[in-house]
Protein backbone atom coordinates (compact mmCIF):
# COMPACT_ATOMS: atom_id res chain seq x y z
CA UNK A 1 0.00 0.00 0.00
CA UNK A 2 1.72 3.77 -1.02
CA UNK A 3 2.39 5.69 2.10
CA UNK A 4 -0.05 8.31 2.66
CA UNK A 5 -0.36 11.21 5.31
CA UNK A 6 -4.00 11.74 4.34
CA UNK A 7 -5.20 8.58 3.37
CA UNK A 8 -7.51 7.13 5.70
CA UNK A 9 -4.97 3.89 6.31
CA UNK A 10 -1.67 6.00 6.70
CA UNK A 11 1.74 4.12 6.28
CA UNK A 12 -0.31 0.62 5.30
CA UNK A 13 -2.11 0.82 8.73
CA UNK A 14 -5.92 -0.82 7.88
CA UNK A 15 -7.04 -1.20 11.23
CA UNK A 16 -6.01 -1.22 15.29
CA UNK A 17 -5.57 -3.66 18.19
CA UNK A 18 -6.77 -2.81 21.22
CA UNK A 19 -4.36 -4.40 23.68
CA UNK A 20 -6.79 -4.12 27.16
CA UNK A 21 -5.43 -3.99 30.83
CA UNK A 22 -1.77 -5.74 29.16
CA UNK A 23 -0.05 -5.90 32.70
CA UNK A 24 -3.12 -7.48 34.48
CA UNK A 25 -4.80 -9.55 32.61
CA UNK A 26 -6.88 -11.01 35.50
CA UNK A 27 -9.05 -7.80 35.34
CA UNK A 28 -10.82 -8.83 32.00
CA UNK A 29 -12.06 -11.77 33.80
CA UNK A 30 -13.70 -10.32 37.23
CA UNK A 31 -13.95 -7.08 35.24
CA UNK A 32 -16.42 -8.90 32.42
CA UNK A 33 -19.53 -9.52 34.69
CA UNK A 34 -19.86 -6.08 36.64
CA UNK A 35 -19.32 -4.66 33.44
CA UNK A 36 -21.81 -6.37 31.79
CA UNK A 37 -24.26 -5.98 34.53
CA UNK A 38 -23.58 -1.86 34.32
CA UNK A 39 -24.10 -2.20 30.79
CA UNK A 40 -27.54 -3.64 30.98
CA UNK A 41 -28.84 -1.46 33.75
CA UNK A 42 -27.53 1.61 31.71
CA UNK A 43 -29.33 0.53 28.63
CA UNK A 44 -32.60 -0.54 30.24
CA UNK A 45 -32.63 2.60 33.26
CA UNK A 46 -32.78 5.09 30.53
CA UNK A 47 -35.32 2.98 27.67
CA UNK A 48 -37.56 2.76 31.35
CA UNK A 49 -36.68 6.60 31.51
CA UNK A 50 -37.21 7.95 28.07
CA UNK A 51 -40.78 5.89 27.36
CA UNK A 52 -41.68 7.12 30.81
CA UNK A 53 -41.38 10.75 29.62
CA UNK A 54 -43.09 10.19 26.54
CA UNK A 55 -45.73 8.49 27.86
CA UNK A 56 -46.75 10.75 30.67
CA UNK A 57 -48.74 13.78 29.45
CA UNK A 58 -47.52 15.76 32.99
CA UNK A 59 -43.96 15.09 31.94
CA UNK A 60 -44.21 16.82 29.15
CA UNK A 61 -42.05 19.98 30.45
CA UNK A 62 -38.47 21.69 29.92
CA UNK A 63 -36.95 19.96 32.49
CA UNK A 64 -37.55 16.50 31.68
CA UNK A 65 -37.17 17.02 27.73
CA UNK A 66 -33.55 17.61 29.30
CA UNK A 67 -33.38 14.75 31.07
CA UNK A 68 -34.17 12.72 27.95
CA UNK A 69 -31.35 14.54 26.44
CA UNK A 70 -29.41 13.38 29.02
CA UNK A 71 -30.59 9.90 28.79
CA UNK A 72 -29.95 9.87 24.81
CA UNK A 73 -26.10 10.71 25.01
CA UNK A 74 -25.44 8.61 27.72
CA UNK A 75 -26.67 5.33 25.92
CA UNK A 76 -24.96 6.54 22.77
CA UNK A 77 -21.92 6.54 24.79
CA UNK A 78 -22.47 3.35 26.17
CA UNK A 79 -23.19 1.97 22.63
CA UNK A 80 -19.90 3.36 21.23
CA UNK A 81 -17.87 2.31 24.28
CA UNK A 82 -18.98 -1.08 26.18
CA UNK A 83 -20.13 -3.75 23.65
CA UNK A 84 -16.46 -3.19 22.22
CA UNK A 85 -14.91 -3.59 25.44
CA UNK A 86 -17.07 -6.49 25.97
CA UNK A 87 -16.25 -8.34 22.58
CA UNK A 88 -12.44 -7.62 23.47
CA UNK A 89 -13.11 -9.96 27.21
CA UNK A 90 -15.24 -12.36 25.59
CA UNK A 91 -14.29 -13.40 22.27
CA UNK A 92 -10.89 -11.41 21.75
CA UNK A 93 -12.04 -9.42 19.15
CA UNK A 94 -9.22 -7.02 19.71
CA UNK A 95 -9.30 -5.99 16.17
CA UNK A 96 -10.92 -2.22 14.85
CA UNK A 97 -11.18 -0.65 11.81
CA UNK A 98 -9.41 3.06 11.10
CA UNK A 99 -12.54 4.84 10.65
CA UNK A 100 -14.58 3.14 13.53
CA UNK A 101 -11.59 3.90 16.17
CA UNK A 102 -11.53 7.80 14.75
CA UNK A 103 -15.49 7.39 14.88
CA UNK A 104 -15.53 6.22 18.16
CA UNK A 105 -12.76 9.05 19.42
CA UNK A 106 -15.25 11.37 18.33
CA UNK A 107 -18.19 10.49 19.86
CA UNK A 108 -15.91 9.80 23.60
CA UNK A 109 -14.67 13.81 23.20
CA UNK A 110 -18.07 15.10 21.32
CA UNK A 111 -20.91 13.56 23.91
CA UNK A 112 -19.54 13.81 27.60
CA UNK A 113 -19.12 17.42 25.91
CA UNK A 114 -22.91 17.52 24.95
CA UNK A 115 -23.56 16.29 28.86
CA UNK A 116 -21.62 18.71 30.63
CA UNK A 117 -23.13 21.22 28.21
CA UNK A 118 -26.61 19.99 29.12
CA UNK A 119 -26.29 20.02 33.17
CA UNK A 120 -25.01 23.86 32.65
CA UNK A 121 -28.71 24.59 30.57
CA UNK A 122 -30.01 22.21 33.80
CA UNK A 123 -28.42 24.18 36.19
CA UNK A 124 -29.50 27.73 34.36
CA UNK A 125 -33.21 26.14 34.43
CA UNK A 126 -33.10 25.51 38.39
CA UNK A 127 -31.73 28.82 38.68
CA UNK A 128 -34.92 30.43 37.38
CA UNK A 129 -36.93 28.31 38.59
CA UNK A 130 -35.71 29.28 42.10
CA UNK A 131 -34.56 32.84 42.07
CA UNK A 132 -37.60 34.15 39.28
CA UNK A 133 -40.17 31.98 39.53
CA UNK A 134 -42.57 33.96 38.61
CA UNK A 135 -41.10 34.67 35.08
CA UNK A 136 -40.13 30.40 34.57
CA UNK A 137 -42.93 29.79 32.24
CA UNK A 138 -42.45 32.56 30.13
CA UNK A 139 -37.96 31.68 29.94
CA UNK A 140 -37.66 28.31 30.20
CA UNK A 141 -40.10 27.04 27.36
CA UNK A 142 -40.55 24.74 25.12
CA UNK A 143 -38.65 26.85 22.28
CA UNK A 144 -35.82 27.46 24.66
CA UNK A 145 -35.38 23.91 25.47
CA UNK A 146 -35.39 23.71 21.09
CA UNK A 147 -32.80 26.11 21.06
CA UNK A 148 -30.49 25.06 23.92
CA UNK A 149 -30.83 21.29 22.49
CA UNK A 150 -29.53 22.68 19.25
CA UNK A 151 -26.90 24.62 20.63
CA UNK A 152 -25.59 21.44 22.96
CA UNK A 153 -25.35 20.02 19.54
CA UNK A 154 -24.06 22.44 17.31
CA UNK A 155 -21.06 23.77 20.04
CA UNK A 156 -20.07 20.17 21.03
CA UNK A 157 -20.09 18.61 17.55
CA UNK A 158 -18.04 21.56 15.72
CA UNK A 159 -15.50 22.10 18.64
CA UNK A 160 -14.65 18.67 18.75
CA UNK A 161 -14.56 17.02 15.46
CA UNK A 162 -11.01 18.74 14.56
CA UNK A 163 -9.89 16.14 17.44
CA UNK A 164 -10.10 12.85 15.59
CA UNK A 165 -9.19 14.28 12.10
CA UNK A 166 -5.71 15.52 13.15
CA UNK A 167 -4.95 11.80 14.86
CA UNK A 168 -6.46 10.35 11.71
CA UNK A 169 -3.73 12.64 9.53
CA UNK A 170 -0.89 11.09 11.20
CA UNK A 171 1.28 8.97 9.56
CA UNK A 172 1.20 5.61 11.72
CA UNK A 173 4.55 4.02 10.23
CA UNK A 174 2.69 0.31 10.67
CA UNK A 175 2.50 0.43 14.81
CA UNK A 176 -1.08 -0.24 15.21
CA UNK A 177 -1.71 -2.19 18.71
CA UNK A 178 -3.45 0.45 21.21
CA UNK A 179 -3.05 0.00 24.32
CA UNK A 180 -6.28 0.78 25.58
CA UNK A 181 -9.35 -0.80 25.98
CA UNK A 182 -10.71 2.45 23.90
CA UNK A 183 -9.46 4.62 20.78
CA UNK A 184 -8.34 7.37 23.14
CA UNK A 185 -7.23 10.43 21.47
CA UNK A 186 -3.54 9.97 22.99
CA UNK A 187 -3.33 6.06 23.15
CA UNK A 188 -3.50 6.39 19.54
CA UNK A 189 -1.46 9.24 18.37
CA UNK A 190 1.57 7.78 20.48
CA UNK A 191 1.76 5.17 18.09
CA UNK A 192 2.58 7.66 15.65
CA UNK A 193 6.16 8.55 14.39
CA UNK A 194 5.04 12.08 13.48
CA UNK A 195 5.10 15.43 16.43
CA UNK A 196 1.66 14.92 18.25
CA UNK A 197 2.42 18.22 20.37
CA UNK A 198 -0.20 19.79 18.68
CA UNK A 199 -3.25 16.79 19.30
CA UNK A 200 -1.89 17.00 23.27
CA UNK A 201 -2.64 20.79 23.09
CA UNK A 202 -5.84 20.56 21.32
CA UNK A 203 -6.97 17.56 23.85
CA UNK A 204 -5.74 19.50 26.50
CA UNK A 205 -7.38 22.67 25.55
CA UNK A 206 -10.55 21.44 24.12
CA UNK A 207 -11.70 19.71 27.16
CA UNK A 208 -10.84 22.40 29.78
CA UNK A 209 -12.39 24.86 27.38
CA UNK A 210 -15.67 23.21 26.95
CA UNK A 211 -16.02 21.36 30.73
CA UNK A 212 -14.18 23.97 32.38
CA UNK A 213 -16.88 27.09 31.42
CA UNK A 214 -19.91 24.43 31.86
CA UNK A 215 -18.79 23.69 35.42
CA UNK A 216 -17.91 27.44 36.19
CA UNK A 217 -21.34 28.98 34.19
CA UNK A 218 -22.81 25.51 36.93
CA UNK A 219 -21.21 26.75 40.18
CA UNK A 220 -22.20 30.70 39.51
CA UNK A 221 -26.08 29.12 39.04
CA UNK A 222 -25.90 27.45 42.28
CA UNK A 223 -24.12 30.24 43.90
CA UNK A 224 -26.70 32.10 42.98
CA UNK A 225 -29.52 29.52 43.26
CA UNK A 226 -27.94 29.26 47.38
CA UNK A 227 -27.85 32.80 47.84
CA UNK A 228 -31.57 33.31 47.16
CA UNK A 229 -32.08 30.07 48.83
CA UNK A 230 -30.78 31.40 52.19
CA UNK A 231 -32.88 34.76 52.26
CA UNK A 232 -35.94 32.60 52.06
CA UNK A 233 -38.56 33.17 54.98
CA UNK A 234 -41.76 30.70 54.44
CA UNK A 235 -41.40 27.31 56.08
CA UNK A 236 -40.19 24.64 54.05
CA UNK A 237 -39.43 26.78 51.37
CA UNK A 238 -35.26 26.08 51.75
CA UNK A 239 -36.15 22.25 51.76
CA UNK A 240 -38.17 22.45 48.77
CA UNK A 241 -35.63 24.58 46.28
CA UNK A 242 -32.69 21.91 47.89
CA UNK A 243 -34.76 19.28 46.92
CA UNK A 244 -35.78 20.18 43.64
CA UNK A 245 -32.03 20.80 42.93
CA UNK A 246 -30.29 17.40 45.01
CA UNK A 247 -30.67 15.05 42.03
CA UNK A 248 -29.21 17.61 39.45
CA UNK A 249 -25.91 18.33 41.62
CA UNK A 250 -25.61 14.20 42.52
CA UNK A 251 -26.37 13.66 38.64
CA UNK A 252 -23.64 16.19 38.24
CA UNK A 253 -21.29 14.76 40.66
CA UNK A 254 -21.01 11.20 39.15
CA UNK A 255 -20.20 12.95 35.92
CA UNK A 256 -17.37 14.81 37.59
CA UNK A 257 -16.33 12.72 40.30
CA UNK A 258 -15.40 9.80 37.72
CA UNK A 259 -13.67 12.30 35.39
CA UNK A 260 -11.77 14.17 37.97
CA UNK A 261 -10.33 10.75 39.49
CA UNK A 262 -9.49 9.93 36.39
CA UNK A 263 -7.25 13.15 35.31
CA UNK A 264 -5.76 12.77 38.56
CA UNK A 265 -4.56 9.37 37.99
CA UNK A 266 -3.43 10.17 34.46
CA UNK A 267 -1.34 13.02 35.99
CA UNK A 268 -0.01 10.64 38.96
CA UNK A 269 0.77 7.29 36.30
CA UNK A 270 4.28 6.86 37.59
CA UNK A 271 2.89 6.23 40.87
CA UNK A 272 0.20 4.13 40.23
CA UNK A 273 -0.57 1.17 37.20
CA UNK A 274 -0.59 2.30 33.62
CA UNK A 275 -4.15 0.40 33.42
CA UNK A 276 -5.69 2.09 36.22
CA UNK A 277 -6.35 5.24 34.00
CA UNK A 278 -8.02 2.97 31.23
CA UNK A 279 -10.20 1.43 33.87
CA UNK A 280 -11.40 4.44 35.18
CA UNK A 281 -11.37 5.45 31.35
CA UNK A 282 -13.98 2.46 30.95
CA UNK A 283 -16.00 3.17 33.90
CA UNK A 284 -16.65 6.82 33.18
CA UNK A 285 -18.79 5.80 29.66
CA UNK A 286 -21.12 3.54 31.96
CA UNK A 287 -21.42 4.62 35.48
CA UNK A 288 -23.15 7.75 35.52
CA UNK A 289 -25.17 6.31 32.34
CA UNK A 290 -26.36 3.41 34.98
CA UNK A 291 -26.74 5.63 37.88
CA UNK A 292 -28.41 8.87 36.49
CA UNK A 293 -31.97 7.74 35.45
CA UNK A 294 -31.90 5.59 38.99
CA UNK A 295 -31.26 9.27 40.71
CA UNK A 296 -33.74 10.45 38.45
CA UNK A 297 -36.42 7.81 39.31
CA UNK A 298 -35.62 7.90 43.20
CA UNK A 299 -35.67 11.58 44.02
CA UNK A 300 -38.16 12.88 41.44
CA UNK A 301 -41.62 12.10 42.46
CA UNK A 302 -43.19 12.75 39.01
CA UNK A 303 -40.99 10.52 37.75
CA UNK A 304 -41.46 7.48 40.41
CA UNK A 305 -44.99 7.76 40.02
CA UNK A 306 -44.81 7.78 35.93
CA UNK A 307 -42.10 4.54 35.93
CA UNK A 308 -44.84 3.08 38.57
CA UNK A 309 -47.99 3.82 36.29
CA UNK A 310 -45.85 2.25 33.40
CA UNK A 311 -44.59 -0.90 34.98
CA UNK A 312 -48.65 -1.63 36.03
CA UNK A 313 -49.19 -1.31 32.41
CA UNK A 314 -46.73 -3.82 31.70
CA UNK A 315 -47.36 -6.55 34.41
Amino acid sequence: MTPSRNGSASMGVSDFLLNCFVRSPSWQLWLSLPLSLLFLLAMGANIILLITIKLEASLHQPMYYLLSLLSILDMVLCLTVIPKVLAIFWFDLRSISFFACFLQMYIMNCFPAMESCTFMVMAYDHYVAICHPLRYPSIISDQFVAKAAIFILARNALLTVSIPILSARLSYCGRNVIENCICANMSVSRLSCDDVTINCLLQFAGGWTLLGSDLILIFFSYTLILRAVLRLKAEGAVTKALSTCGSHFILILFFSTILLVFVLTHLAKKKVSPDVPVLLNVLHHVIPAALNPIVCGVRTQEIKQGIQRLLKKVW
